[in-house]
């Protein structure tokens, strides 16, 4: 559980201020009502006010705080609200405001939310935006606005990983049909937690984006949105864009994070050394411009002749391409042809290029900055779509 700051709470107020004499305000997961109770002391407290919460004592909480509030013992995204006692039509809320359960829900020995691994498959069959390691948050955003009125405001704070991961593509394609979004960039906000996260607020009945920094400095604002990456753009490298070709037009990016039984059940991998083996590389082998060939991180060695067995692009030189070292481009090519465990692996589509160019430029100023500028700290890894997008000059081709 991680509290909302109280400046947060009350910048999210703001932008959920009613737009009728009485409202159905809804806060899911609510806890114990921070911003339920935010919005009755700025607002009034004759507003209809629901909050959703599936842990007793902290609902215990919130009814203490605010008992003008209704409170239901619910898990929100199996909850349908038509069992609301004090509403025999639904009509949908005016305003959903609050701060939902982010994490990936799955093994306990990977992921934070295995107490609700059981319930997974209701909350899949419940939600269309579903796709790849969807984050729960997701759940929670398509919940909410399919419960919004038709002129109703959503105001969530969510991590802002949604705004570039192709697993929340279908979740970005269904906003971008739901109304207007507003995103609100934050960076890092919550104490001793590293995630970067925004502010969404979809209303009901508009269409197009904007993309607004804390300083309220507007990067993006579009009437016409479709579900694409939402990015903060400049000049720069938009021109880049229009004057080169993506990467991913000239290779093929994969990515391959080999799980440890994969690579350890392999017959000639040994986590002895000898002299006929080579080390299996990790992503701590991997420098700009060069590749440490002599230190196994992993611990397993495996003759040099047999890594195409992991992987058939092993078998040749290639440029290899960090994954796990913020939104900026590492790489390096592999003359060696040494077995890997993870990584980008890029295989030229044509004959010709030069690869030890195209990693110059890759690590190039306008490249980096490029990055930095578009992707900020959403995610702390490169992921293949940012990758394949990279613009670069037709002549490093030709």
């Amino acid at each position: 559980m991680i509290f909302t700051p109280q400046w947060l709470v009350d910048f999210m107020v703001r932008l959920a201020r009613p737009h009728r004499a009485r409202c159905r305000v809804l806060e899911p997961a609510c806890a114990d009502a921070p911003f339920l109770h935010a919005f009755a002391e700025a607002f009034g407290r004759h507003h209809e006010l629901l909050g959703v919460e599936i842990d007793a004592d902290r609902l215990r909480l919130a009814r203490h705080r605010l008992p003008e509030a209704t409170f239901l013992e619910e898990d929100f995204l199996l909850w349908e609200p038509q069992s609301c006692p004090e509403r025999s039509e639904w009509e949908g809320f005016d305003i959903i405001i609050g701060n939902p359960p982010y994490g990936i829900i799955g093994d306990a020995s990977h992921y934070p939310l295995h107490v609700l691994k059981e319930r997974k498959s209701l909350y899949r069959r419940r939600t269309s935006t579903w796709h790849g390691k969807y984050n729960i948050y997701g759940a929670f955003i398509e919940k909410a606005v399919r419960l919004l009125a038709p002129d109703g405001r959503l105001v969530f704070v969510v991590p802002a990983s949604w705004l570039v991961l192709d697993d929340f593509r279908k979740l970005r394609r269904f906003l971008a049909e739901s109304g207007r979004l507003k995103v609100f960039y934050l960076s890092k906000v919550f104490p001793r937690r590293q995630i970067s996260v925004v502010v969404l607020v979809l209303e009901r009945g508009g269409e197009g984006i904007e993309l607004i920094e804390a300083t309220d400095t507007r990067w993006l604002a579009r009437d016409v949105y479709h579900g694409e990456m939402i990015r903060f753009e400049s000049a720069e490298w938009l021109a880049l864009e229009r004057e080169g070709i993506p990467l991913g037009e000239c290779f093929s990016i994969h990515f391959f994070a080999a799980r440890s039984p994969e690579v350890k059940q392999h017959p000639a991998v040994s986590s002895t050394p000898s002299e006929d083996l080579v080390p299996v590389l990790t992503g701590r082998n991997l420098h700009a411009g060069w590749i440490d060939y002599d230190t196994c991180y992993s611990g397993l060695w495996l003759p040099r002749e047999r890594a195409v067995e992991l992987r058939a692009f092993y078998g040749f030189s290639h440029l290899v391409v960090a994954h796990t070292k913020g939104t900026r481009v590492v790489c390096a090519v592999d003359q060696r042809c040494y077995p890997w465990r993870e990584e980008f692996h890029l295989v030229p589509k044509r004959e010709g290029l030069n690869l030890y160019h195209i990693m110059e430029y890759l690590h190039s100023e306008p490249i980096q900055r490029g990055l930095r500028t578009l992707y900020r700290d959403f995610v702390p890894h490169l992921t293949a779509t940012m990758l394949a997008g990279i613009p670069w000059p037709k002549s490093l081709v030709d």
